[in-house]
């Protein structure tokens, strides 16, 4: 199976690359390594993102589910409450092992990118996203399952940012 992962990935990682000469042809950009480099760990962060949002909305659906009995008007804020916990560490973990590859000096720096990795999320994944759907909401009419969808055009690649500068910097 790992083979096979890593088969799968080399291929990813060659279509990606290809595109990314096509890009730099043009643009009329040179392909550094430096340039290919950050281009395949914001494709890598993409892929984790990906499972990350299924598995956040999975977790948003179920906790809406959950509650509609018992007919709480906050329920979608216990939702994004609930994917966010649980989702960060599905990030975490992918993200230190897959994209950024954070080397640790012990449990303490392990926790310390934990936490960091809860701020960088917090803001987007609880303050922006809950406010976002609000918005959507309360103002637009728009569903409450549709809401977790659209607040992913600005928390993904404000997430990339944060991360990348910020939570898993060497």
């Amino acid at each position: 199976m790992k083979t096979l992962i890593q088969g799968l990935w080399i291929i990813c990682e060659n279509i990606a690359l290809w595109f990314l000469k096509v890009l730099c042809f043009i643009v009329k950009k040179d392909m550094t390594p430096e340039l290919s480099d950050a281009f395949l760990q914001f494709i890598k962060f993409g892929l984790v993102g990906l499972t990350n949002t299924a598995i956040s909305y999975v977790l948003n659906i179920l906790t809406l589910l959950l509650l509609k009995p018992k007919n709480v008007s906050w329920d979608y804020i216990a939702g994004n409450l609930v994917a966010f916990f649980l989702s960060v560490l599905w990030s975490y973990y992918w993200n230190n092992r897959f994209v950024f590859k954070k080397a640790s000096h012990g449990w303490q720096d392990i926790l310390k990118t934990i936490i960091k990795t809860y701020i960088a999320y917090g803001f987007t994944g609880i303050i922006l996203c809950n406010v976002l759907s609000y918005i959507w909401i309360n103002c637009f009419g728009i569903s409450k399952m549709i809401a977790p969808l659209i607040n992913l055009i600005f928390s993904v690649p404000l997430n990339f940012i944060i991360n990348k500068l910020w939570a898993f910097k060497e």
